[in-house]
C-alpha cells in the first residue's frame, strides 16, 4: 500500500470505523484510543498490506484490539437477571437510546457481531475473517443477540 492510498483508507472507513468502536465501548476517549492505534498498527504494516483488503484489515485490527483493551480493564460481562427495560406503563419515546441501551447489555462478542452485521452491512464471511469466529459461531451469535434485544426490548410499539 502506498502513502496515499493509507490517506484514502483514513478518509474512507475511520467514520465507520469509529461508529463501530464507540458502540461497543460506550465512550468517545476510548474509542479514539483504539482507533488510533489501530492506524497506527496499519501504518507499521503499511508496505504488508493489500490496499484492496485494507477496510477488513482495519475492522479486523481495530476488534482485536477493543478485545485486549477490555481483557485489559477486566471489562467483560454477562447478561445480568436485573432489568432497566422500560415498563409499559411508561410513554417512553427514545427510540435510539433504547436499542443503545439493549445493544450495551450484550456480551462483547454478540454486540460486535451485531454492530458488523446490522450498522455496517458485513456478510457473515467477512464478519468471521474480522472477528477470527467461524461462520457458523457468528450465525449463532447474532442469531442469540438478535433474541435478547427482541426480548429486553419487548413490543417495538410500547417504546415508540
Amino acid at each position: 500500500m502506498t502513502v496515499p492510498e493509507y490517506n484514502k483508507s483514513v478518509d474512507d472507513y475511520s467514520d465507520g470505523l469509529y461508529r463501530f468502536v464507540l458502540k461497543n465501548m460506550g465512550k468517545a476517549e476510548q474509542a479514539e484510543d483504539i482507533i488510533q492505534d489501530t492506524y497506527e498498527k496499519l501504518w507499521m504494516r503499511v508496505s504488508l498490506v493489500d490496499y484492496r483488503k485494507v477496510k477488513s484489515y482495519l475492522f479486523t485490527t481495530a476488534y482485536h484490539t477493543m478485545i485486549d483493551y477490555l481483557r485489559k480493564e477486566k471489562r467483560f460481562s454477562g447478561i445480568s437477571d436485573e432489568t432497566d427495560m422500560p415498563s409499559d406503563q411508561s410513554n417512553y419515546n427514545g427510540l435510539k437510546e433504547a436499542l443503545d441501551r439493549a445493544i450495551s447489555r450484550l456480551p462483547a462478542d454478540q454486540r460486535s457481531v451485531i454492530l458488523l452485521r446490522d450498522y455496517e452491512g458485513y456478510s457473515y464471511e467477512e464478519i468471521s475473517e474480522v472477528t477470527g469466529l467461524s461462520e457458523s459461531q457468528v450465525k449463532v451469535y447474532i442469531f442469540r443477540g438478535r433474541l435478547f434485544l427482541k426480548k429486553y426490548l419487548g413490543n417495538p410499539e410500547k417504546i415508540i
